[in-house]
């Protein structure tokens, strides 16, 4: 069993290994999932591998805690739920990151993105513009993100704020801080809400946020309109059309009015880029900017010659 899971760890084309005692295991490539063959393991042997796994993250996975995230070496992400909580058997997501040796060059090749929308991020990273990436899971938002603020200038700080530690920056100057879910006596946790004035007081010529989840939305908009330019953040979304619409459900989870997200994202958010995958491979569909005379969020989306 250990056998053929790190061989699928080891493939470079592997992005993501999902693992369950009904389903069996299943990898995406980058093109959607694909059922692995020769792959057998009981409820009992699954269970122990994802305490396994989670425990090697310094963390433990038992019945008053069934559902639990943690970061091994290399920036594998592990998540895991026990059963009952996962009604057919206990499940486990793996998220390998593949982006250490991704490059422009290469990405335009396999038709990730156009020269025309190469040039305009490059300039975008360049001109301090802070960038929302946007995309389903396992689109590849966290592996855009990372490559783009490689591009940042070495001499300046990039302060990143994640749940869970992903962002694999190529830049001489990287500082995450990442959020801690409490002990068992509940106490010592660090939200990422909570996190926002520590970056503050830290001298981020860039902050980044690893993903929009929740009420640490506002906090960080916030912050990205008192002069940090040039960060980024993720986010959930089917098409570059349902940006706003998420926005102002996790604006409604910051306490914040529609009037006040809206002049928040305008004056954070300079870019928005979509990305998807199908059986294309991952590209970016399509990337737009927020209108700045709208009361409300809406998008405009860029034109480009050739995509």
């Amino acid at each position: 069993m250990f056998a053929l899971l790190d061989t699928q760890i080891r493939n470079p084309l592997v992005t993501d290994i999902l693992i369950s005692s009904n389903a069996g295991m299943w990898v995406d490539q980058g093109s959607g999932l694909i059922p692995v063959p020769r792959w057998e393991a009981t409820e009992k042997e699954v269970r122990a591998l994802a305490v396994e796994l989670i425990d090697r993250g310094g963390r433990h996975l038992d019945i008053a805690h069934p559902c639990v995230d943690v970061r091994l070496e290399g920036g594998i992400r592990v998540h895991a739920v026990l059963a009952p909580v996962a009604a057919h058997g206990t499940a486990i997501s793996i998220r390998i990151p593949r982006h250490h040796d991704l490059t422009w060059e290469k990405l335009q090749e396999q038709g990730y993105l156009s020269p025309q929308q190469h040039e305009h991020l490059h300039a975008a990273v360049v001109s301090q513009q802070t960038i929302l990436v946007t995309g389903a899971a396992g689109a590849g938002k966290t592996s855009l993100l990372a490559l783009l603020l490689s591009d940042a200038d070495p001499h300046q700080r990039i302060l990143v704020l994640e749940d869970v530690a992903e962002l694999q920056i190529r830049h001489p100057h990287v500082i995450t801080l990442e959020a801690r879910q409490a002990n068992n006596e509940g106490a010592g946790g660090l939200t990422l809400e909570q996190l926002v004035p520590q970056a503050l007081r830290m001298r981020a010529d860039r902050l980044v946020l690893g993903e929009c989840r929740g009420s640490e939305l506002g906090a960080v908009l916030s912050a990205l309109n008192t002069g940090h330019t040039g960060g980024g953040m993720t986010l959930h979304a089917n098409t570059l059309s349902d940006v706003p619409a998420r926005l102002r459900a996790l604006g409604f989870l910051s306490g914040l009015s529609e009037a006040l997200l809206t002049t928040l994202v305008h004056g954070a958010v300079d870019l928005v880029v979509h990305v998807e995958r199908g059986e294309h491979g991952r590209r970016i569909a399509q990337m737009g900017t927020f209108a700045q005379n709208s009361r409300s969020l809406e998008i405009h989306p860029l034109r480009f010659g050739s995509s």
